[in-house]
């Protein structure tokens, strides 16, 4: 099993950074970090990079919910949405939640993270699709 989701869209960088945002706000979930990778390698190892930028995505219900079944649940939050340039086309990928519950074997946690992957494929599509 692949511990990413990923969809492949013929989107401009910027207008998939875009839509990414759109899918997940309409999905519940509200970005709390941003990470310009390229720029953070560019600026600390003069490393070229193409556009890649790391979205902190966090459903608070889902966070509470994950953090009341497992307080240690936080080393793994919040969702982390990648967004980056691969050729011609911008790769939009998650990490898949459902290998959370698996490393914890919990049930609780099994509800949250199927929620959470649930609603990540939904914000994959919904990039997919435009």
């Amino acid at each position: 099993m692949g511990y990413a989701m990923s969809v492949t869209t013929g989107l401009g960088f910027d207008e998939a950074v875009a839509a990414t945002r759109d899918a997940l706000s309409a999905e519940g979930f509200g970005v709390l970090t941003e990470i310009d990778l390229a720029a953070t390698l560019k600026s600390k190892l003069d490393a070229d990079l193409t556009p890649y930028l790391i979205l902190g995505a966090c459903r608070p219900p889902l966070a509470y919910a994950a953090v009341q079944a497992d307080a240690s649940i936080g080393t793994l939050l919040p969702c982390n949405v990648v967004v980056r340039v691969d050729g011609a086309d911008t790769v939009v990928e998650a990490m898949d939640p459902g290998l959370i519950s698996q490393m914890s074997g919990g049930q609780a946690l099994a509800e949250v993270t199927g929620d959470a992957r649930e609603r990540l494929t939904r914000v994959l599509d919904a990039v997919a699709a435009r």
